[in-house]
């Protein structure tokens, strides 16, 4: 099982980016994917999640009407479409994985499995 994640880089404020996360090893049937950020001295956090078969998504409050998540069930790729970005954006970004044979996703850290390498975001002027 492995997830890499792409599309990290440098933005202006209020620019966007999307970012991606490619699973390999398996398919993506009954997992939530999640991806997931943190920044510099801080703790990781949630940002958002999509179920894979149900696309149930859920977002963090921070990034609601800013952020979208979708999947690609044909290339096993799930993405993050990031706009309106702020500095307070600024952070690693990883996509997990966790079996959720029940179609919800959440944001709890400790629930997810398998993780990417993450991909930096920086937000900036």
């Amino acid at each position: 099982v492995q997830l890499q994640a792409s599309g990290g880089g440098l933005v202006q404020p209020g620019g966007s980016l999307r970012l991606s996360c490619v699973a390999s090893g398996f398919t993506l049937d009954d997992y939530a994917i999640g991806w997931f950020r943190q920044a510099p001295g801080k703790e990781r956090e949630g940002v958002s999640c999509i179920h894979s078969k149900f696309g149930t998504t859920s977002h963090a409050d921070s990034v609601k009407g800013r952020f979208t998540i979708s999947r690609d069930n044909t290339k096993n790729t799930v993405y993050l479409q990031m706009n309106s970005l702020k500095p307070e954006d600024t952070a690693v970004y990883y996509c997990a994985t966790e079996f959720e044979p029940w179609g919800a996703c959440g944001l709890e850290i400790t629930s997810y499995d398998y993780w990417g390498q993450g991909t930096l975001v920086t937000v900036s002027s």
